[in-house]
C-alpha cells in the first residue's frame, strides 16, 4: 500500500490542543484528498471510538483509528505536535499522531496496516527519525518503509510477512490443533512438578470495535 500515506496526509507541525481538533485537523487532509466523502460523518465514527478506549500508547503516540462507511481506502495520515495532546496515554501527552481510517467492511487491510505500524512503532530510531524529519515527504516515505530509519530494515505499514500472514480475525476462538500440543509440550497434561520450568503464558487483547488485537 505505498500509497496508503503521502505528503499531503503528514502535518508536521500540528497545532491542534486536544485529539478531536487533531482528528478533525488530520481528516481534513484525507477529504482534501478524496479518501473521505463525509468529514462530519467520519469523525463521529472517529469519537465513537475514542469514547469506547483511548487510543494513546506510552512514548508520546497517539493512533486514534475507526472503520467507516465514509472512507474510500485505506489512509493513513500523521500530525507531529510541539506541544503534545493528551490521548489518554498513561505516560502523558502524544506528540505524534496517526490517524487510521479504513472503508466499512475492510477488515484485513486495516489490521495489516495498523499491526505493522504499532510493530514499527516500538523501534526508537523509527519515532527518532519522526521527531527529526523536516519535511513531509521524508516522513511519509518514513512511515511506509521507503528509507530505513536507524534500528535496521522494518515492514512498512500494508506489507504482510509472518506476523501478519498468521494473524487472524478478532472473532476467532483459538484453535485446539496448535495450543494442545504446546500444552503437552510444557507438561501440562500431567500438571507441573517441583522443578518443572514454567508454564507459558499467553494473552489475546482486542479492541471494542474490532479493529485491533494483539
Amino acid at each position: 500500500m505505498s500509497d496508503t500515506i503521502t505528503a499531503d496526509l503528514v502535518d508536521l507541525d500540528l497545532s491542534a490542543d486536544t485529539k478531536e481538533t487533531a482528528a478533525r485537523a488530520l481528516a481534513e487532509r484525507m477529504a482534501a484528498q478524496g479518501r473521505v466523502t463525509d468529514l462530519e460523518g467520519f469523525l463521529a465514527d472517529v469519537a465513537a471510538r475514542e469514547a469506547q478506549m483511548p487510543t494513546g500508547l506510552d512514548g508520546g503516540i497517539g493512533i486514534p483509528h475507526c472503520r467507516s462507511a465514509h472512507v474510500t481506502e485505506p489512509t493513513l495520515a500523521f500530525g507531529r505536535s510541539a506541544a503534545g495532546i493528551d490521548f489518554g496515554a498513561p505516560d502523558g501527552p502524544a506528540d505524534l499522531i496517526f490517524l487510521i481510517a479504513a472503508p466499512a467492511g475492510a477488515d484485513d487491510a486495516h489490521l495489516t496496516l495498523l499491526s505493522a505500524l504499532a510493530r514499527r512503532l516500538m523501534n526508537t530510531g523509527f519515532t527518532d527519525a519522526l521527531r527529526a524529519a523536516t519535511d513531509a515527504a521524508h516522513a511519509a516515505a518514513l512511515i511506509r518503509g521507503e528509507e530505513t530509519a536507524p534500528g535496521g530494515p522494518e515492514a512498512a505499514p500494508g506489507d504482510t510477512g509472518a506476523d501478519e500472514g498468521e494473524a487472524e480475525s478478532e472473532d476467532a476462538a483459538p484453535d485446539d490443533s496448535v495450543a494442545a500440543p504446546a500444552a503437552a509440550s510444557a507438561g501440562a497434561a500431567t500438571g507441573p512438578t517441583h522443578g518443572d520450568p514454567p508454564l507459558p503464558i499467553g494473552a489475546v487483547t482486542t479492541s471494542p470495535t474490532r479493529i485491533a488485537h494483539t
